[in-house]
């Protein structure tokens, strides 16, 4: 059985919004000011590497749908994210255009873990993630937290119910005291 994992970008306040830059908000590319080492490249190269699937929101996925079928790269990040399975959980987008993209609603997510054996990642995707964890579906969260406090911009579980988790591990990763926790339901 797979399972859900919820993979994001943080600040220290819980802001996940425009890590990159692509999106324009006012603290864009946050993340791009920190260092985060050999080894934390490798944890997120490793982690698409590991899993099944994504399963993202709309917003994110034609976000990744208009970007990632650009990149290559010599590790095979990107390859991986043109190539494994893409799920969109959305009722308005009709024809999913990036490679191997289905359409599917929120009643279909459970349904995914039973389908395959790995990881199915979710990143970004801020209402399918506050979605998905009131309906108490995820079974990971992977939060690289940078050590930064924007003091605005969306934050990851703002609107969500009350939710315990366990801390499964926690690590620095690069020379700028970005870290990667990781938690399970409580």
């Amino acid at each position: 059985m797979g399972k859900i994992v919820v993979t994001e970008f943080v600040s220290l306040d819980g802001v996940f919004e425009d890590p990159g830059g692509a999106e324009g908000s006012e603290h864009g590319g946050w993340s791009f000011t920190f260092n985060r080492g050999e080894d934390g490249d490798a944890f997120k190269l490793d982690e698409v590497k590991a899993a099944d699937a994504q399963l993202l929101g709309r917003v994110t996925y034609e976000g990744f749908a208009k970007a990632w079928p650009n990149y290559t790269d010599e590790v095979g990040f990107a390859e991986k994210m043109n190539t494994m399975p893409k799920y969109v959980v959305s009722s308005t987008l009709a024809e999913p255009s990036w490679t191997n993209s289905m359409v599917i609603t929120m009643a279909d997510v459970a349904g995914l873990k039973d389908r395959y054996a790995g990881d199915i990642l979710v990143a970004g995707s801020g209402q399918l993630v506050r979605g998905l964890t009131d309906a108490g579906l995820v079974d990971e969260y992977r939060l690289m937290v940078f050590p930064i406090v924007l003091g605005s911009g969306r934050r990851l579980f703002d609107g969500t119910k009350l939710t315990r988790l366990n801390l499964a591990d926690s690590k620095p990763v690069g020379p700028d005291g970005v870290t990667v926790n990781t938690y399970t339901r409580g």
